[in-house]
């Protein structure tokens, strides 16, 4: 890692522990806290990149995993690394596809040496160890990349989530053993299930390892919502407070206002641009479905106070049609409001935590943001994981 990498805390709330921060990178400085929108293979979704940037999107996340498998790795470098390959030169962060390869259940065996799996795409067996998953991110060049770790289901037993997070330690060793590249800085992943003590364990280990930054994975992967709170908060509270801190998969609004209130830095989650696909639109007061009757004749924006193109542009009514229709610019014109919903409220958290107001904002938020009833969070959870077992291919 260069030392054109670089992590500043430069405001910090008194009353909770939320930071606004500064990452510096080679391909540009990234304020904090930030979201990363998820382009798991090489593209967010309906948008060109310079729509993305106009969302005001600093930082994106694509995924090894996915890529590797298409169009592979060794193509994306010949033709100028991942940059230069989706056109987006600002900073990237690369999954290190962990997550991706155990959640194929049957489909893949854990050893100590890495992970045996079959592709899902056509079944072809493939591996992935700490050394190869770091190779693979180097090739790809993006500007942060993260170790490889076993990432067990949340309710797994607790011997299972011990052997893992032991394992997780090994690897990240052999990750930064094994890590070259001075253009890319590597992030640890704390692991430890719902297990407070293991969480405690795992972040004391991992932050004593010398990452970049350390990252809290294993969370927001089908259990309740308080669940991740409070092991989100007690993990981020043994992480170190010079280094950046990164909850991986979490990207619901009200879940993105209480991480930053535990310091959480950076998030990603493909939850925005998949739920704007079904015509799910975030708004002040909570999610909204615009392919609802009551939105036929509703010949105002989505939201008034969104500076979105879409906003900016079009009526409730107009996207009500388009969803109707099944026209494929309903996709991308929710995308966009979805996008820039979360990335504003990104920017107005941390202009209130550099005005020392964080605690009213949070509160106001909350106060009139409607939650997403916890059994359809989890209906909306179980069929996605559905889907995916349905793609598999018996190994």
């Amino acid at each position: 890692m260069g030392p054109e990498f670089h992590f500043q805390v430069v405001k910090a709330c008194p009353t909770t522990k939320a930071r606004a921060g500064l990452l510096s990178t080679p391909r540009g400085v990234v304020p904090t806290p930030a979201f990363l929108p998820v382009g798991s293979q090489g593209a967010i979704k309906t948008l060109t990149p310079d729509e993305i940037k106009d969302t005001g999107a600093k930082m994106i996340l694509s995924n090894t995993y996915h890529l590797s498998l298409r169009p592979g790795v060794e193509t994306v470098a010949r033709l100028g690394g991942l940059h230069h390959f989706m056109g987006w030169y600002g900073p990237i962060l690369t999954d290190s596809g962990g997550f991706q390869v155990f959640s194929l259940g049957r489909l893949c065996q854990v050893k100590e040496e890495g992970v045996l799996f079959r592709s899902h795409l056509d079944g072809r067996p493939l591996f992935l160890g700490p050394e190869e998953a770091v190779a693979l991110q180097e090739a790809l060049d993006g500007d942060l990349a993260m170790v490889l770790d076993q990432c067990p289901a949340w309710d797994e037993d607790r011997e299972t989530v011990r052997q893992a997070t032991e394992r997780t330690h090994r690897w990240a060793i052999r990750c930064l053993e094994s890590h070259r590249s001075p253009h890319q800085a590597l992030l640890g992943i704390v692991q430890g299930g719902v297990f407070p003590d293991l969480r405690r364990e795992s972040a004391r280990f991992i932050a004593s390892l010398p990452f970049f930054g350390y990252a809290l994975g294993g969370l927001s992967l089908g259990e309740p919502k308080e669940v991740t709170y409070a092991v989100a908060e007690e993990t981020a509270a043994h992480l170190p407070w010079e280094r950046p801190r990164y909850l991986m998969g979490v990207g619901s609004p009200e879940d993105l206002v209480e991480g930053v209130a535990w310091g959480i830095d950076l998030f990603d989650s493909a939850l925005p641009t998949r739920v704007a696909r079904n015509g799910s639109l975030f708004t002040r007061q909570g999610r909204i479905n615009v392919d609802n009757a009551p939105f036929k004749e509703q010949d105002k924006p989505i939201e008034e106070n969104c500076d979105c193109y879409t906003c900016r542009r079009f009526s409730a009514a107009y996207l009500h049609h388009l969803f109707r229709s099944q026209e494929l610019l309903a996709y991308r014109l929710a995308t966009i409001h979805n996008l820039r919903f979360v990335i504003r409220l990104m920017e107005e958290m941390r202009a209130s935590i550099m005005e020392g107001t964080f605690p009213t904002f949070r509160r106001d938020f909350l106060a009139v943001y409607r939650l997403t009833r916890e059994e359809t969070r989890q209906e909306q959870k179980a069929k996605w994981l559905e889907n995916r077992r349905s793609r598999e291919i018996r190994f």
